[in-house]
């Protein structure tokens, strides 16, 4: 699976279970990798006798860990200033990193069973640390969601689309790309494909995302049934207190995109009259702040608006 292109993933980060690395790709292969998951770093030369056995010893034992722990094996003869930067002094040296740093190592040649009891010590270290274990894969469909995320943002819905396209390709049942789909749709005004992409997620996903987009559909549905604009621009004109008329109105004023004006007429109404419809627009307030999600700036900004009626 290749999904580095799309994503706009970092191609020099190493992910593979055992690599030799140098001086030159230490940042990707060590640094970078135990960002999200442990790496052993094994500091040898070829003439060490102890690093004879130790080093497909700790081969081993990663192997058998299947992507839980990685190994970088560094020639010092190769690398001699960073084995001196890392604070080499004799070797065979091994280094654990989780997060970005060394936490944990050992000098010499231990046996085997030694050495699994420090990697699972690193494993659960990184647990309890937040970092997760991730294999290549994970990580490429990870970076390619965060690429398609970006383009959403950027409005560049086609591209979004391609990306989401490609992750469902090898994850058919991926349940962010399947709302970025969604997502996309809705956006280029596809209502109905939108609504059947979204019933293809399963009936108990717990996802934010989705939720508040079959909110924004439901509320852009509710906006094309009150059809034209002016009539009920006509109406407040001629009487203020229509809240009827400001409701209605704040509904299209939603669904074409001006979010805070759509805030303000809300607020407006209960400025006017706060118990209309059993607080009505308050209520209807929160939906969009749902639907537009908690840091778009409409909703930041008709937050401040709200407890400032309500609080003053």
């Amino acid at each position: 699976m290749d999904l580095t292109m799309n994503a706009n993933a970092n191609p020099g980060a190493q992910t593979a279970l055992i690599v030799e690395s140098s001086t030159a790709s230490f940042q990707a292969d060590v640094i970078d990798a135990s960002r999200t998951g442990p790496v052993l770093v094994d500091f040898w030369a070829p003439w060490c006798g102890p690093c004879k056995t130790l080093t497909p010893a700790l081969e081993r034992v990663v192997t058998a860990l299947k992507g839980k722990v990685r190994l970088v094996k560094i020639n010092v003869d190769e690398n001699q200033a960073l084995a001196g930067q890392i604070g080499v002094q004799s070797i065979p040296t091994v280094f654990g990193f989780v997060g970005g740093r060394p936490v944990d190592g050992f000098m010499g040649a231990i046996p085997e069973s030694e050495i699994v009891k420090f990697c699972q010590k690193l494993i659960d270290g990184a647990a309890r640390s937040g970092v997760k274990n991730q294999s290549e894969g994970e990580a490429q469909i990870e970076a390619a969601l965060e690429g398609a995320r970006q383009a959403l943002e950027a409005e560049d819905y086609e591209r979004a689309y391609q990306i989401y396209a490609l992750v469902l390709q090898h994850m058919p049942d991926n349940q962010a790309a399947l709302v970025g789909i969604a997502t996309v749709q809705f956006k280029t005004g596809d209502i109905d494909a939108a609504k059947q992409t979204l019933a293809m997620l399963p009936d108990d996903a717990a996802n934010a995302d989705a939720g508040a987009l079959a909110k924004a559909i439901a509320l852009a549905e509710e906006a094309e049934k009150l059809g034209d604009p002016v009539p009920l621009e006509a109406r407040l004109y001629e009487n203020p207190d229509d809240h009827d008329a400001r409701f209605d109105l704040a509904m299209i004023l939603n669904a074409r995109g001006e979010k805070l004006k759509a805030a303000e007429a809300l607020i407006e109404i209960m400025r006017r009259d706060r118990e209309w419809r059993e607080d009505g627009a308050r209520l209807k307030l929160l939906e969009l702040f749902e639907a537009w999600g908690p840091k778009d700036p409409a909703t930041v900004k008709g937050r401040r608006m709200l407890s400032g009626l309500l609080f003053r």
